[in-house]
C-alpha cells in the first residue's frame, strides 16, 4: 500500500517563498498585491495551534524588524469569512513583532490553501521552532501522523530529523501527566523522560529523580531496578526476528501507544500479531480506532 505523502500545505510551507505564481482558484481581493499586504488587513488564524508568545522574544524580533524588516515573507491566504483581508498561515510571529515596531507593510506570499492545509503548515511551523519543550514537538509530531496520516519515516525526511528522534519523542506521550507536567515546566529532560517509558510507576520514579536530583545514567538504572522482570518468549521466534521486524514494532507502538509484538517466521507467509493494552479506557480507544 502506497504511503501518504506529504500534502500540498507542507508543499506551500517549504516552496521558495520569492515564487510569483498567482494562487490556483479565485483571484486575491484587490488592490492588494501578492507581495506587499498593509497590516491591518491581514488577521491571525483562530486554529494557530499555538497560543504562547514570549513577550521579551517579540521584543527582540521587532527590534531587529525596525533596524533590518521583515526579511522572510509571511504565507497568507484569502480570508474565508472577510473579502479583502487575508488570514496568516505561517508567520504570526513576525506580524505580531512587526505591529509593535510599528511597521505598515509586510511582504507576503498569498496562496489559496484549504482549512486542511492552512493547520497542516501551523503544525510544520511549530514544530521547526527551536524553542519547543520536547512535549511541544512530540505533540506536533503527533498532530501530524494522527491528522494527516504522516509516517515517521516521511516527516522525518521532510524536517530533516531522524527517525529514531521522531520515534524517542512520540513515546514520551505514553507517559502520566504528572510526569509530562514535570518535563512541560523543565524538572526533568527528555533524557530522564525516556528512561521512564518502561518503568511500571513512572511517577513515583519521577519524584524520586527530582527530590535527589539524578542525572540521566542514575534514571536509567533507577528504571531498570523498579522494572518487572519481561516475560519469556518462545527463543525460535525471538531469535527469528529481524531488524525491519523489530522497527516496524517500534512504530507501531509509537503510534497506537500501546505495545505491539509481531511473531512472523522467516519464509512463512503468515504470522500473529498482538497488541496490548492494561486498561478498559486503552482498549475502547484501540475498538474506536479500527473501527474507523
Amino acid at each position: 500500500m502506497e504511503r501518504k505523502g506529504l500534502g500540498r500545505g507542507l508543499s506551500a510551507l517549504l516552496a521558495d517563498v520569492a515564487i510569483s505564481d498567482a494562487p490556483p482558484s479565485a483571484e486575491p481581493p484587490r488592490p492588494v498585491p501578492t507581495d506587499s499586504v498593509p497590516i491591518d488587513r491581514i488577521r491571525a488564524n483562530p486554529g494557530q495551534p499555538r497560543r504562547h508568545f514570549d513577550e521579551t522574544d517579540l521584543a527582540d524580533l521587532a527590534a531587529s524588524i525596525r533596524e533590518k524588516g521583515v526579511i522572510q515573507p509571511l504565507i497568507l491566504r484569502p480570508h474565508p469569512a472577510n473579502p479583502g483581508d487575508y488570514e496568516i498561515v505561517a508567520g504570526e510571529r513576525r506580524w505580531r513583532a512587526a505591529q509593535i515596531a510599528g511597521v505598515h507593510l509586510l511582504p507576503a506570499v498569498v496562496r489559496a490553501l484549504s482549512d486542511s492545509e492552512v493547520l497542516e503548515i501551523a503544525i510544520i511551523e511549530n514544530v521547526q521552532r527551536a524553542d519547543l519543550n520536547p512535549l511541544e514537538e512530540a505533540q506536533g509530531y503527533r498532530q501530524l501522523m494522527d491528522r494527516f496520516g504522516h509516517t515517521q519515516e516521511r516527516l522525518a525526511e521532510a524536517l530533516g530529523k531522524s527517525r529514531s528522534h521522531i520515534a524517542n519523542l512520540l513515546r514520551l506521550l505514553t507517559l502520566p501527566e504528572p510526569v509530562l507536567a514535570m518535563l512541560r515546566d523543565g524538572r526533568l529532560t527528555a533524557g530522564h523522560a525516556r528512561a521512564l517509558v518502561p518503568s511500571p510507576d513512572p511517577a513515583a520514579l519521577a519524584r524520586q529523580v527530582v527530590d535527589r536530583d539524578l542525572s540521566v545514567r542514575q534514571t536509567e538504572a533507577l528504571a531498570r531496578t523498579a522494572a518487572p522482570p519481561a516475560p519469556p518468549r518462545p527463543a525460535p521466534r525471538q531469535a527469528g526476528k529481524d531488524a525491519d521486524t523489530r522497527a516496524l514494532e517500534a512504530d507501531l507502538t509509537a503510534a497506537l501507544r500501546l505495545t505491539v509484538s509481531i511473531e512472523h517466521r522467516p519464509g512463512r507467509p503468515s504470522g500473529e500479531l498482538r497488541i496490548r493494552y492494561t486498561t478498559l479506557e486503552e482498549l475502547d480507544g484501540l475498538c474506536q480506532l479500527l473501527s474507523r
